[in-house]
């Protein structure tokens, strides 16, 4: 494999680059690094040659300035010894198992494309392309038009034989230019959507590819060739009019609307409409309008009449959409996922009003107060076709890293008679119930999320809007006493739900990241279990695969004097519980004071109870003030480890006997244990 970078006076912002690239886990001698020194002016051209003395598998090639990455890019397709070619700026970075992943993907199915999963803290990301892996799709079954950024494994000789290659010098969209091409002419593109691959960085200096102001006659004659490409390899039809419409929304709409059309000078406006409006006129008929989003097909419709001051206007009025999350319920679940019951809805304006609609003969029209001064008097925005097209997703997000997860939800919609309207007319809302499951813990197709804070999302969609609204500042009151900390994992971790400090929103602390488990134990019950055993059951959730977690427990007799003993949180039928010893040598009689560390030995204690300790050492749970766990579940819990130590006993004694009968007999033996 070849990694391809071209180079241009990176400074610092080339260093996670670097890294990344030296901590792969795909053999050195398996892949090769091809910088392209884009005639750098500081120390990169030094810097880079140093580096190839150091590592053989890097090499570098030095060009005049071309002001542009095409050409370097197309320089190391030509060069490239590997049998794929992977496509990296100079300010991202890869994940350490990436170059593998891509790999084996690519080999497995004979891919011409494989693309990776992205991450960006500062650039939006096509999400929908990576919700599953996919081993063979292509332009016509999986929507790669929404991933158009160069920053993919391509096969070399697809690029070579198809002729597939940057055009150079200094302009814009030669990225869609040629992955529109690539997804053409490509049999096999590959996704890896359950490994984040490739993560675009935000440099402090605001000089990251794409940031500068688009001059809109150079780069929507640039649009020209992409759509003319579109046309060439289609015949009429939804097919053309689909990939159509995602340059008609994305690349030219949407630059006609919030929150950049806000703060265009008037000059400018012009000059984008004017160079914007010639495109819909040749590419952009009613199939491709008709099949918009509501909002987007109103701004489509004012663009086609030339109304500039509607399209301000539809803009200033969608910049005050958005999305509101209400959460109901809160449950976590014997596997360790969290149930998250929600209410969701778009609202607008500063007093968060929900969307309405009135229903006129049958239909639904967007409210006449919303499109008041954007729409000619009387006439409305018929939205019939489009309250189907209301959905609710969920989504957990890592705060430093920005990798998203989709997380499975069920949303149901409900068109509903709304409240006090101070109107005769049938006026209604769109309120959007469903469940979500988020989990810290590996799934099918993820592994176990990384150690950080994980923000809970929910995208709400409709109406050609998507916005996302955080969940917990609005929340039931039955919800908090449910936000338990919990121990996840064969290899348990702590996990600790918890709502931010001012907003109220809900945030899933993994592995320890700043949240401590005393502290979110501080005020919770701690109970002890009857029988002879000394065991305390603590607040914490335990799943059906949760492991133990070692602790420390202290003991600080009435002396004073503190006695500390490696102790164990285990998995108890969901909560955690914690061994007491029955005796410690050398405390004094009186009262003691329980206490454990779960954070760590530097960290605060967790005070659990005081007890009477007798004159031999002895500690009696049993005549402290500590409230006793309910008889029903203390008689559940001991039929569980009866029929737990049963079953150990019969795999140690009956296994090596069942294991030597027939196949047919053996199956039957097994169903009969497992009845009883």
């Amino acid at each position: 494999m070849s990694v391809v970078i071209p180079v241009y006076n990176p400074g610092k912002y080339l260093d996670p680059c670097l890294d990344s690239l030296l901590a792969q886990t795909l053999p050195a001698e398996d892949f090769e690094v091809l910088f392209v020194d884009d005639g750098s002016t500081d120390d990169t051209p030094a810097r880079l040659d140093k580096l190839a003395e150091e590592h053989p598998h890097f090499r570098v090639i030095h060009i005049p300035n071309s002001g542009w990455p095409g050409k370097p890019r197309n320089i190391a397709v030509e060069e490239a010894a590997g049998e794929y070619v992977q496509f990296v700026d100079q300010d991202d970075h890869l994940a350490s198992d990436a170059l593998r992943r891509l790999y084996e993907m690519g080999h497995r199915n004979g891919s011409d494309i494989v693309i990776g999963k992205v991450a960006s803290n500062f650039r939006g990301v096509p999400h929908g392309v990576f919700k599953t892996n996919r081993e063979k799709c292509d332009l016509t079954n999986a929507p790669l038009y929404d991933s158009l950024t160069p920053h993919k494994m391509f096969r070399t000789e697809f690029l070579r034989e198809n002729g597939i290659a940057y055009p150079e010098g200094k302009r814009r969209l030669e990225d869609q230019l040629y992955l529109m091409q690539a997804y053409f002419r490509a049999k096999v593109v590959s996704i890896l959507g359950n490994y984040t691959c490739y993560y675009y960085s935000k440099r402090d200096d605001g000089r990251n590819a794409g940031s500068t102001r688009i001059v809109p006659s150079g780069y929507y004659g640039n649009l020209r060739e992409v759509l003319e490409v579109v046309q060439k390899n289609t015949e009429p039809g939804e097919f053309r009019d689909r990939l159509l419409r995602r340059f008609y929304r994305v690349e030219m709409l949407a630059r006609l609307s919030e929150p950049s059309v806000l703060g265009y000078a008037p000059e400018y406006l012009d000059e984008m409409c004017d160079a914007v409006l010639p495109l819909a006129r040749d590419f952009m008929h009613d199939g491709v309008h008709d099949g918009l989003g509501a909002l987007t097909r109103l701004r489509s419709t004012l663009l086609r009449a030339g109304d500039r001051e509607g399209l301000v206007k539809a803009a200033a009025f969608a910049k005050s959409v958005t999305g509101a999350a209400r959460l109901e319920d809160f449950v976590w679940e014997p596997d360790g996922r969290i149930a998250l019951t929600v209410t969701g809805r778009l609202v607008h304006g500063e007093d968060h009003r929900p969307l309405r609609f009135v229903r006129r003969d049958g239909r639904y029209y967007l409210h006449p107060e919303i499109t008041a001064g954007v729409l000619p008097d009387g006439e409305l925005l018929d939205v019939t076709d489009d309250m189907g097209e209301f959905k609710g997703e969920m989504s957990l997000r890592n705060r430093e890293t920005a990798v998203e997860w989709p997380c499975p939800a069920e949303f149901t919609v409900k068109i509903e008679k709304a409240a006090e309207t101070g109107s005769d007319e049938d006026v209604y809302e769109v309120v959007l119930r469903g469940t979500g499951r988020v989990t810290s813990e590996a799934v099918k197709g993820r592994g176990r999320v990384s150690r950080g804070f994980w923000d809970v999302w929910v995208p709400l969609r409709g109406l050609g809007l998507v916005r996302k609204a955080r969940l917990g500042a609005d929340r039931a009151p039955q919800v908090d006493a449910k936000c338990l900390p919990a121990l996840l994992g064969t290899s348990a971790r702590p996990v600790i739900p918890y709502f931010t400090d001012p907003y109220g929103n809900l945030t899933l602390d993994v592995a320890g990241r700043a949240k401590k488990l005393a502290a979110h134990l501080a005020d919770r019950p701690v109970f002890r279990m009857p029988g002879g055993r000394a065991e305390l059951r603590l607040d914490v959730f335990t799943g059906s695969a949760s492991g133990s977690y070692p602790v420390e427990l202290v003991v600080t007799g009435a002396d004073g004097t503190s006695r500390t003993a490696p102790a164990t949180l285990r998995p108890d039928h969901g909560r955690a519980h914690l061994d007491v010893p029955p005796r410690v040598p050398g405390l004094p009689a009186g009262t003691a004071r329980l206490s454990v560390r779960l954070d760590g030995p530097t960290a605060p204690e967790l005070e659990l109870c005081e007890v009477p300790v007798t004159e031999d050492g002895r500690i009696r749970l049993d005549r402290g003030d500590l409230p006793q766990v309910d008889p029903l579940l203390v008689r559940v819990v001991t039929v569980q480890r009866r029929r737990a130590s049963v079953r150990k006993v019969l795999r140690s004694v009956a296994g090596p006997i069942v294991r030597r009968l027939p196949p047919a007999t053996r199956k039957r033996v097994r169903r009969l244990a497992a009845r009883l």
